[in-house]
């Protein structure tokens, strides 16, 4: 029996956080990273996120969400993330929705989790439209739509590193097996017009 719903745990796990450095590419998976500060960088990370800065927010909320020269605190780590979300940054709305997914630092909430994943994807964050597509295929946080499913996992499998194309793609095609030939035409239209809709907001 296909077990969708592992897919959850596994991407999320894994992508959870980004690095304490500066925001990733919107097609690379974030990276963990032990980075030390010091106390000194630390507290200009505070001076610049608490002046509205969205990189710093984020970076701040990826600190505490590891422990990073500071104590781990996963309820700091979702407030810093929100304020850099709020300002439409795709690392910290895809950490964010994450967050809401496992209930790490906030109430477990899938819907609240698919809709940061959505502010995330519509910006062309690959690990955010892979999640949208789980959701999608296991009817978690939204109704169940292989379509849709589809469409979000061959969008994911186009927009990601090499190092996690081929899984995105693997992870598309299982859904595939559970379509019709019209249902995969229907699902990969989608995809071609969100694609050629994102990349004209480009120019």
């Amino acid at each position: 029996m296909l077990n969708l719903r592992s897919w959850v745990v596994g991407v999320l796990a894994v992508v959870l956080v980004g690095t304490g450095c500066s925001s990733p590419s919107q097609t690379e998976t974030p990276a963990v990273v032990a980075s030390a500060q010091t106390s000194t960088e630390i507290a200009a990370l505070h001076a610049q996120a608490n002046a509205g800065d969205a990189i710093a927010q984020y970076n701040l909320g990826v600190a505490y969400d590891n422990g990073q020269s500071v104590p781990q605190d996963y309820v700091e780590a979702v407030a810093w993330y929100r304020k850099a979300a709020d300002q439409g940054d795709p690392d910290a709305q895809f950490n964010l929705g994450v967050s809401y997914a496992i209930g790490q630092g906030v109430p477990q909430d899938y819907v609240e989790a698919v809709a940061w994943d959505r502010k995330a994807a519509d910006q062309g964050y690959a690990n955010a439209q892979f999640n949208l597509g789980v959701s999608y295929a296991i009817g978690q946080g939204v109704p169940q739509d292989y379509v849709e499913a589809h469409k979000w996992h061959n969008l994911a499998a186009f927009r990601t590193s090499a190092e996690n194309q081929t899984k995105y793609a693997e992870d598309r095609d299982r859904v595939a097996n559970l379509m019709t030939p019209t249902q995969i035409a229907d699902a990969q239209r989608l995809a071609r017009e969100w694609q050629a809709t994102f990349d004209a907001r480009q120019e």
